[in-house]
């Protein structure tokens, strides 16, 4: 049977809930550009990577405008919705999330996976499930 060695020190494991719901509600449902900037430099680190099934975006600015481009792209009512609590441990979280009109049916649906270093965001893979049909 496995036996953890005891002599390792524990570290304090970040709030991953808190943190990722912070970036869904705070970034990618923001539509104000100041208070989304604002928010990525609270929530990610001065350099942060976020992975996209088609590019790799670089920068805490660019992070806030592909979110910016989402909302604009989608409409008014469009929102990211988490759909249970994020899960982590030894610095990565996974929170899973569905999209779409406020007024339904749901467009999208993914998770986002993140790096955490020192209680902020360092990379954010964007995992989309394929649609269902």
């Amino acid at each position: 049977m496995f036996q953890p060695d005891q002599s390792v020190s524990r570290t304090v494991e970040p709030d991953y809930d808190r943190l990722l719901r912070a970036n869904l509600e705070r970034v990618f449902n923001e539509r104000d550009p100041q208070r989304r900037e604002k928010a990525t430099e609270e929530i990610f680190v001065d350099e942060p990577l976020m992975f996209e099934p088609d590019k790799v975006v670089t920068g805490r600015a660019a992070i806030a405008a592909v979110a910016g481009a989402l909302l604009e792209k989608f409409g008014p009512t469009f929102r990211f919705v988490p759909t249970g609590l994020a899960v982590g441990h030894h610095g990565l979280g996974i929170l899973r999330w569905q999209a779409g009109p406020a007024d339904g049916p749901v467009a999208v649906t993914g998770a986002d996976a993140a790096e955490i270093v020192d209680g902020k965001i360092a990379r954010l893979w964007v995992l989309l499930n394929a649609p269902s049909e």
